[in-house]
């Protein structure tokens, strides 16, 4: 799914209108009938709805809502910001249809505004503003907008929170944007709805499709998608009758040290829950007879060192390598991390301490090989490209990353982030707060480093290796719950997760 900025969703309106036989009047009616279903679906008529509009198309949208609503019985009042004296024709043709229908509770502002009072049993509908919006609010709609923030009201913004933009929220006057409970956002998600600090601004969001021009989304061109299930799905390869384990290559994972072998443990299961033939597990001595009895499916190759990892291994025997969960920053670990990268020739996932160790050695970041994998969490990133002030900035600087290493940043967390050498972000739906929990990005890692043995390119085992994850994840919260879950229920649902997947057609 394409997530298109606020001007290419104004374009495809404008495109449909223009090449599919469709009014404007029309497709904001399609909006707004969406708009009230959404509404009873979730609220009965012992609710009050206060609509708070615009003059431009937003409040169109919230004005026809309003009368769709009227016409079901419910009891709805409408306050219509007219403040420069100009309404939309559409919105215009929407107040009059209100009317028509015998509607009375129509209080249309110019200047002063004396406020409803706003109880919590009622349902405010806000379309003030909705993408066209590119400056933060202030004055009186700034107040408009911290009235309806301190009441204990439920909140329906119309396609965008009024005050939020869509994209880039850096300038923004936080203060001075709707804190909406539900958002119903027109046809495309919104790429700030993706950012952790808009979560209590955006709420719960869901899409309205309205029927936009199809070959207008096709030939759009933006950075920006959300991975489906149906995607991914195409992405999984058949396994051929006689196949035999040296199809589905030999797989080489570094990890673990001293009081860590869990993570060895971890990434390994899932690595072998995720099609990889063959599994070597490079580790310290120390950990060798744990990783035996815990996973015997491996092979257990020991490092010199008896507490941590210290020499590099020879790769030919292998056709991917991750390197980094659980293996410490030691001095000599670094070295050689780095004397392992600077030889490699095989796909190469990068991890936890060995993101951690380039990170404290910067001057090795352009030694890294090219398309290797990075699978930083936020902070590890920010240890490397420095302290970013919100999401949009830090997506800006993993991309410039990507592009001068070359390399593939999956940045983790909710909507984990694929982020391409090219430039592209692929946004991953599936996952959940349980999954905030020691060893699954250790998970994760396995699941990726199987894919890459098994000749899957880097940005298909990226994408399809974080889709399975949070599939994964999301099984194990149905069996466990959020509070219970471990990395190890994450793995456990590995299988049908994959089977699930495996099925879509």
């Amino acid at each position: 799914m394409k997530i298109l900025t606020c001007t290419q969703q104004k374009e495809a309106d404008a495109y449909t209108i223009a090449n599919n036989n469709i009014l404007s009047i029309n497709l904001m009616e399609k909006a707004a009938s969406l708009v009230a279903d959404e509404i009873c679906k979730r609220w009965d008529r012992s609710h009050r709805i206060i609509v708070f509009a615009g003059a431009g198309n937003n409040g169109g949208d919230a004005v026809a809502a309003a009368r769709i609503l009227f016409t079901k019985n419910y009891d709805v009042e409408v306050y219509l910001f007219n403040i420069k004296g100009t309404i939309s024709e559409d919105c215009m043709t929407n107040i009059q249809r209100l009317q028509e229908c015998g509607f009375t509770a129509y209080h249309e502002i110019s200047n002063s505004f004396e406020p409803p009072k706003l109880e919590a049993e009622d349902v405010v509908i806000d379309g003030l503003f909705g993408s066209g919006l590119n400056k933060p609010l202030s004055g009186g709609f700034a107040s408009v907008v911290k009235y309806i923030n301190a009441s204990s009201a439920q909140v329906v913004s119309i396609d965008l929170p009024s005050g939020l933009m869509g994209e880039d929220n850096s300038n923004n006057a936080r203060a001075n944007i709707i804190r909406a409970n539900l958002t119903l956002s027109i046809q495309f998600p919104k790429l700030a709805f993706l950012f952790p600090e808009n979560e209590d601004i955006v709420g719960e969001w869901k899409l309205l499709h309205i029927g936009i021009s199809p070959e207008f989304i096709a030939q759009a061109d933006t950075p920006y998608y959300i991975t489906e299930a149906q995607d991914v799905s195409q992405l999984i390869r058949p396994r051929k009758r006689f196949a035999f384990k040296n199809n589905f290559g030999h797989a080489l994972l570094i990890a673990g040290s001293n009081g860590m072998a869990g993570a060895s443990i971890l990434a390994a299961r899932a690595c072998l829950r995720s099609g990889v033939g063959l599994l070597t597990v490079h580790t310290p001595v120390c950990n060798h007879d744990i990783l035996q009895t815990a996973v015997p499916e491996a092979m257990v190759q020991n490092d010199v060192h008896e507490h941590y990892f210290a020499e590099p291994v020879d790769l030919d025997n292998y056709q991917a390598i991750a390197i980094g969960p659980g293996i410490g920053q030691e001095e000599e670990t670094a070295l050689a991390t780095f004397d392992q990268l600077a030889d490699c020739y095989i796909p190469a996932i990068l991890d936890a301490d060995a993101i951690n160790i380039i990170s404290s050695h910067r001057n090795y970041l352009n030694r890294l090989p090219r398309q290797s994998i990075l699978t930083p969490h936020i902070g590890e990133l920010e240890r490397i490209i420095g302290k970013c002030n919100n999401s949009f900035e830090r997506l800006t600087k993993a991309k410039e990353l990507a592009a001068y290493l070359q390399c593939y940043i999956v940045l983790k967390g909710a909507y984990t982030a694929v982020i391409t050498p090219e430039g592209k972000f692929y946004f991953n739906p599936t996952g959940n707060p349980g999954m905030a929990t020691g060893g699954s990005g250790d998970v994760l890692t396995g699941i990726i480093l199987a894919l890459l043995a098994q000749g899957y390119p880097q940005e298909n085992a990226a994408r399809l290796g974080t889709y399975i994850h949070g599939l994964a994840g999301d099984i194990a919260c149905r069996r466990m719950g959020e509070i219970s879950l471990t990395a190890g229920d994450i793995i456990d649902a590995l299988p049908e997760a994959w089977k699930i997947l495996s099925e879509i057609k």
